[in-house]
């Protein structure tokens, strides 16, 4: 059973992932997975790291047990809300990939709500195409990826095409979206 204060956290990512980066195409790949409702959203309260680590291998195993979920989105409401620890929690997260065999089989993407691209002021609008309603490891499977890839001309333009739709929408627009999600 999901707790109330859970399925909220779990609903405000869920939106963010409609509104932001399906409805602004800022994952061409995300749209089918969503509508076929192959995503699973884990908040893990675990606060120390190797309890969140064990809980990434938890989902990990679940995942190679569970074909029918393509993606997952573990999301982490506290203990992580520095930017600095949640980059090194990630590079752990990162290493444990390695260390538990899943090389080629699946890779993690990052979102935070504070998110800043090296060399990117804070403030600039790029960075919410990584910014999220709270820290999220996304959990991808590699051959997913692949084909999907396949069915995209210039799949190397996507980041830069997401910068450029970020920074027209501007700051307030970006801002907006997410404290839209947030307020759930």
């Amino acid at each position: 059973m999901v707790r109330a204060a859970d399925e909220r956290v779990i609903e405000s990512c869920r939106q963010w992932v409609e509104t932001v980066i399906v409805a602004l195409n800022f994952c061409p790949f995300a749209k089918p997975v969503v509508n076929a409702g192959r995503v699973d959203y884990k908040v893990i309260n675990e606060r120390g790291v190797e309890q969140a680590l064990m809980a990434l291998s938890d989902q990990l195993s679940y995942l190679v047990n569970n074909d029918h979920v393509e993606t997952s989105l573990l999301i982490y409401p506290q203990g992580l809300e520095s930017f600095d620890d949640y980059l090194d929690f990630a590079a752990i997260a990162d290493d444990l990939l390695l260390e538990e065999g899943y090389e080629g089989v699946f890779q993690i993407a990052t979102f935070h709500p504070d998110y800043c691209f090296e060399g990117q002021q804070q403030d600039d609008a790029s960075n919410y195409t990584n910014r999220s309603p709270y820290p999220i490891l996304h959990i991808l499977r590699e051959a997913s990826i692949e084909a999907a890839l396949e069915g995209v001309s210039s799949p190397d333009k996507i980041p830069s095409r997401n910068i450029e739709l970020a920074r027209a929408k501007g700051l307030e627009g970006m801002q907006a979206l997410l404290t839209a999600c947030q307020s759930t």
